[in-house]
């Protein structure tokens, strides 16, 4: 009657504990699970309930017992406490969830333990790649014992990432002092970094060139440094150790001496590395001749090939050409420019017509300039020659010919030996400076101009046309300074020259130019973007023999190194100092010369966010000088 009475008065629906929904028939199943339980209790606890012993209250015919029956309660539906059980399955599937769980974080924390030991190990011990602190170093080589040469050349030598500074020279005191003598010149080497000297090796004779180079293109080699001595020296160093390789036997030269500095072949022996070719000259002018030289052991590679050529004026080369086609040439001259295939001299000094794979190929507009009776010479320019150098044309494998003469500049095209263009010049005496400055993306040339006494007039040669893009007259009492150029990403570069100071620069308006003394230079910087300024970045005492630009691959920057010979005190020879100069940080620091006003006029903000944003890199062109 109770349970009749309770079914009676429940309500038709039921919400769940976790108010949800309402569901029709979870309620129903509900109702009837609770009547079978307390059912199920009452016939296993046979108790008394609300004052009742279980025979007092008999069953009715139209109860719940009737129609389910005292079935026997089943496991998965209560326990001895009364409360419903898990099913197993839930069970099986709550503990492979927390194993799965388990693993996951397991595996978590252990790739983060192997991360943080492998980032410990690359922080304390792989290296880091040396940073160039010392943006700036100047090193005092103490008084040099004359010499009128000043070889200067830069090469990474110890694998640190930075170029380092081989230059070459005279020593005081030469001869012998107590029995010991001393070398007449000395070969050096500079740390890139700080200064320091890295080695250093005796050297027979004054130096003339210092070129370093791999002979093993697109091999894993130490890097070769040639040195060309003022006579009969023609020697390779080991660039890491200082240690000569080989040194060419000075009998072989004859009654001749070295004219010019060694010329790098392509491999004519067929040993892997590439091979040498040297200019000798005798006493008389007509006395020419050509020597090949071994690159692996510095040894004749066959006899001397002699030719008898008259002219007037400096000596011109020679240099190796490579024509679009691959022929290679040799040019050299005396005011002039001859050509002369290298299969003509290699067959001459070997005695055979056989040819190696690099030497069967000619350049039919080259053949055609030669002369009516089928000389070897091939006549390229004859006009009051004073410098040539050979311009690798960018995105191209061809190089154009940039002449410079008594008269003027003329470029001639490479592959048929044509002028581009030609611009008249008088005293026209330094080498052209090859960089960007405009937007055609065409290789353009900064030249120096004496422009009267104590000045000198800078200017830019637009390489397409041949016109003045740039020109500004600056004091200068230096003869044939040294002027050259940085490239940077954007296809532009920097061009840096040294004059004496101009009023511009200075804070003090009392200061007009040549009024500080005249051992006193200035270096300067232009940069395309800003035509109307110039960026004094340094000075220096005396006068500056040399100067390179190398780049600093990991930083993006560029460091100016030159070769300064201080003056000199009666009685006294001249200091020798090497200086390095980090442009990023010189440009940073650098003093502004207004050359001109501009509309709108140039913000010092704007012009330092400029500048920081420069970035250097290795020269997009090759340029060889004769």
């Amino acid at each position: 009657m109770a349970t009749v009475l309770s079914r009676a008065l429940k309500l038709p629906g039921k919400k769940s504990p976790d108010l949800g929904e309402y569901d029709p028939l979870t309620q129903a199943d509900s109702d009837e699970s609770e009547d079978d339980l307390v059912l199920n209790l009452q016939q296993k606890n046979g108790g008394v309930k609300n004052g009742k012993s279980p025979l007092a209250e008999a069953p009715e015919p139209d109860s719940d017992a009737e129609v389910t029956g005292a079935g026997k309660p089943h496991l998965s539906e209560v326990t001895t406490e009364g409360y419903p059980l898990e099913p197993l399955g839930g069970l099986e599937r709550k503990a492979a969830s927390s194993i799965v769980s388990y693993v996951r974080t397991s595996v978590f924390l252990l790739m983060l333990v192997i991360s943080m030991v492998l980032v410990l190990v690359c922080a304390f011990l792989i290296p880091c790649p040396p940073r160039d602190l010392h943006s700036t170093w100047s090193r005092h080589l103490g008084p040099q014992g004359g010499g009128d040469l000043s070889p200067l050349d830069l090469a990474d030598v110890n694998g640190d990432g930075l170029r380092d500074v081989l230059l070459s020279f005279v020593t005081s005191g030469n001869g012998s002092t107590a029995g010991v003598s001393r070398p007449p010149a000395v070969l050096v080497c500079l740390s890139g970094m700080n200064g320091s000297t890295l080695w250093s090796s005796p050297l027979p004779e004054e130096a003339r060139d210092i070129t370093c180079l791999d002979l093993m293109p697109g091999r894993v080699a130490e890097t070769v440094c040639l040195v060309t001595g003022t006579h009969k020296m023609l020697s390779a160093f080991n660039a890491t150790s200082g240690k000569a390789i080989w040194t060419l036997d000075p009998h072989y030269l004859s009654n001749g001496t070295l004219a010019a500095p060694g010329v790098v072949l392509p491999d004519l022996d067929e040993d892997g590395i590439r091979d040498l070719a040297v200019l000798a000259i005798g006493e008389l002018q007509p006395d020419l001749c050509f020597l090949l030289v071994s690159g692996r052991t510095g040894s004749p590679v066959g006899r001397p090939v002699k030719y008898n050529i008259v002219g007037v004026g400096n000596l011109i080369g020679p240099q190796v050409y490579i024509t679009t086609s691959g022929a290679a040439y040799i040019l050299f001259g005396f005011g002039n420019i001859q050509a002369v295939a290298l299969r003509n001299i290699f067959v001459q000094a070997q005695n055979r017509d056989s040819l190696p794979p690099s030497l069967q190929i000619d350049e039919p507009e080259w053949e055609r300039r030669r002369s009516i009776n089928l000389s070897e010479l091939i006549d390229i320019y004859s006009d009051g020659v004073e410098l040539l150098q050979v311009v690798k044309v960018p995105d191209s494998n061809s190089s154009n010919l940039l002449i410079t003469t008594r008269q003027g500049l003329v470029l001639l095209q490479g592959q048929n030996l044509t002028p581009s263009w030609t611009l008249s010049l008088q005293g026209l005496r330094s080498q052209p400076t090859p960089g960007y400055f405009t937007d055609d993306e065409t290789l353009d040339f900064l030249l120096q101009i004496p422009n009267g006494a104590g000045m000198k007039k800078v200017m830019v040669v637009d390489g397409a046309s041949g016109l003045v893009a740039w020109s500004y007259s600056v004091p200068c009492h230096m003869e044939e300074t040294p002027a050259t150029s940085a490239a940077a990403v954007d296809q532009k570069s920097v061009f840096l020259f040294w004059a004496e100071r101009l009023s511009a620069a200075s804070p003090n308006p009392d200061v007009v130019p040549g009024t500080e003394p005249p051992s006193l230079h200035h270096l300067y910087l232009l940069h395309p973007a800003f035509p109307s300024i110039l960026l004094d970045l340094a000075n220096a005492t005396g006068t500056v023999t040399a100067s390179e630009v190398g780049i600093n691959d990991l930083w993006k920057d560029a460091f100016y190194v030159t070769r300064t010979t201080g003056p000199s005190s009666e009685g006294h020879p001249a200091p020798l100092v090497v200086s390095k100069l980090s442009l990023r940080w010189a440009l940073m620091e650098g003093q502004v010369v207004q050359l001109r006003e501009t509309t709108p006029k140039i913000g010092r903000g704007e012009l330092r966010r400029f500048l920081s944003r420069i970035k250097f890199v290795d020269s997009p062109y090759q340029v060889k000088s004769l």
